[in-house]
Protein backbone atom coordinates (compact mmCIF):
# COMPACT_ATOMS: atom_id res chain seq x y z
CA UNK A 1 0.00 0.00 0.00
CA UNK A 2 1.20 3.14 -0.94
CA UNK A 3 0.59 6.66 0.66
CA UNK A 4 -1.31 7.22 4.27
CA UNK A 5 -2.71 4.17 6.04
CA UNK A 6 -5.89 4.30 6.72
CA UNK A 7 -7.40 2.93 10.16
CA UNK A 8 -10.84 1.29 10.35
CA UNK A 9 -13.27 2.96 12.86
CA UNK A 10 -12.91 1.41 16.23
CA UNK A 11 -9.68 -0.08 15.48
CA UNK A 12 -6.74 0.91 18.27
CA UNK A 13 -4.42 3.48 17.15
CA UNK A 14 -0.52 1.58 17.83
CA UNK A 15 2.95 2.40 17.67
CA UNK A 16 4.31 5.71 16.45
CA UNK A 17 0.42 7.54 16.08
CA UNK A 18 -0.29 6.62 19.72
CA UNK A 19 2.86 7.63 20.56
CA UNK A 20 2.42 11.12 19.02
CA UNK A 21 -1.39 11.44 19.81
CA UNK A 22 -0.71 11.25 23.45
CA UNK A 23 2.06 14.07 22.92
CA UNK A 24 -0.76 16.00 20.76
CA UNK A 25 -3.25 15.59 24.06
CA UNK A 26 -0.29 16.25 26.79
CA UNK A 27 0.45 19.16 25.00
CA UNK A 28 -2.81 20.52 24.34
CA UNK A 29 -4.26 19.75 28.15
CA UNK A 30 -0.91 21.83 29.52
CA UNK A 31 -1.77 24.82 27.55
CA UNK A 32 -5.58 24.75 27.82
CA UNK A 33 -4.58 24.42 32.03
CA UNK A 34 -2.19 27.73 31.42
CA UNK A 35 -4.41 29.91 29.71
CA UNK A 36 -6.05 31.07 32.81
CA UNK A 37 -3.26 32.08 34.44
CA UNK A 38 -1.50 33.80 31.44
CA UNK A 39 -4.22 35.74 30.56
CA UNK A 40 -5.21 36.94 34.05
CA UNK A 41 -1.86 38.08 34.52
CA UNK A 42 -1.68 39.63 31.29
CA UNK A 43 -5.53 41.11 31.78
CA UNK A 44 -4.89 42.71 35.73
CA UNK A 45 -4.24 46.64 35.84
CA UNK A 46 -1.30 48.05 36.95
CA UNK A 47 -2.86 48.42 40.25
CA UNK A 48 -3.10 44.49 40.64
CA UNK A 49 0.01 43.88 38.91
CA UNK A 50 1.80 46.19 41.69
CA UNK A 51 -0.28 44.47 44.36
CA UNK A 52 0.65 41.11 43.65
CA UNK A 53 4.42 41.96 43.48
CA UNK A 54 4.26 43.43 46.79
CA UNK A 55 5.51 41.86 49.68
CA UNK A 56 2.56 42.79 52.14
CA UNK A 57 1.13 40.89 54.50
CA UNK A 58 -2.38 39.67 53.35
CA UNK A 59 -1.92 39.84 49.78
CA UNK A 60 -3.63 37.05 47.65
CA UNK A 61 -5.23 37.68 43.93
CA UNK A 62 -8.67 37.40 45.20
CA UNK A 63 -7.82 41.12 47.00
CA UNK A 64 -5.70 42.64 44.63
CA UNK A 65 -8.42 42.08 42.34
CA UNK A 66 -10.52 43.70 44.40
CA UNK A 67 -8.65 46.92 44.64
CA UNK A 68 -8.22 46.66 40.84
CA UNK A 69 -11.64 46.57 40.41
CA UNK A 70 -12.25 50.03 42.34
CA UNK A 71 -9.31 51.05 40.71
CA UNK A 72 -10.78 50.74 37.35
CA UNK A 73 -14.13 52.39 39.04
CA UNK A 74 -12.55 55.76 40.74
CA UNK A 75 -8.85 56.12 38.91
CA UNK A 76 -8.10 56.67 35.41
CA UNK A 77 -5.78 55.29 33.80
CA UNK A 78 -2.69 57.70 34.50
CA UNK A 79 -3.73 57.97 37.65
CA UNK A 80 -3.82 54.01 38.29
CA UNK A 81 -0.58 54.02 36.73
CA UNK A 82 0.92 56.87 39.05
CA UNK A 83 -0.58 55.22 42.24
CA UNK A 84 0.66 51.26 41.39
CA UNK A 85 4.01 53.41 41.84
CA UNK A 86 3.30 53.80 45.85
CA UNK A 87 3.14 49.70 46.22
CA UNK A 88 7.04 49.52 45.27
CA UNK A 89 8.11 53.33 46.86
CA UNK A 90 5.49 54.21 49.52
CA UNK A 91 7.68 57.50 50.37
CA UNK A 92 6.52 58.87 46.40
CA UNK A 93 2.78 58.78 48.11
CA UNK A 94 3.88 61.05 51.01
CA UNK A 95 5.75 63.17 48.53
CA UNK A 96 2.80 63.74 46.49
CA UNK A 97 0.25 64.26 49.45
CA UNK A 98 2.50 67.04 50.91
CA UNK A 99 2.95 68.54 47.93
CA UNK A 100 1.70 72.25 46.71
CA UNK A 101 1.08 71.56 43.59
CA UNK A 102 -2.89 71.36 42.58
CA UNK A 103 -1.95 68.76 40.02
CA UNK A 104 -0.87 66.51 42.90
CA UNK A 105 -3.43 67.53 44.93
CA UNK A 106 -6.31 67.05 42.58
CA UNK A 107 -4.59 63.42 42.30
CA UNK A 108 -4.17 62.75 46.13
CA UNK A 109 -7.82 63.56 46.82
CA UNK A 110 -8.80 61.53 44.11
CA UNK A 111 -6.46 58.69 45.36
CA UNK A 112 -7.74 59.07 48.51
CA UNK A 113 -11.36 58.40 47.69
CA UNK A 114 -10.23 54.99 45.82
CA UNK A 115 -8.26 54.13 48.89
CA UNK A 116 -11.43 54.57 50.97
CA UNK A 117 -13.61 52.61 48.36
CA UNK A 118 -10.82 49.56 48.07
CA UNK A 119 -10.82 49.46 52.04
CA UNK A 120 -14.67 49.26 52.72
CA UNK A 121 -15.19 46.70 49.68
CA UNK A 122 -11.88 44.51 49.56
CA UNK A 123 -11.17 44.27 53.26
CA UNK A 124 -11.61 41.01 54.93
Amino acid sequence: MTGPETIPVGCPVVGDEAEQMKKSILAVSVVMLAIPFGASLVQAGPIERACLASNRQGVSRAVCACIQSVADQTLRGGDQSRAAKFFANPDRAQEVRMSKRNSDNEFWARYKAFGATAEASCAG
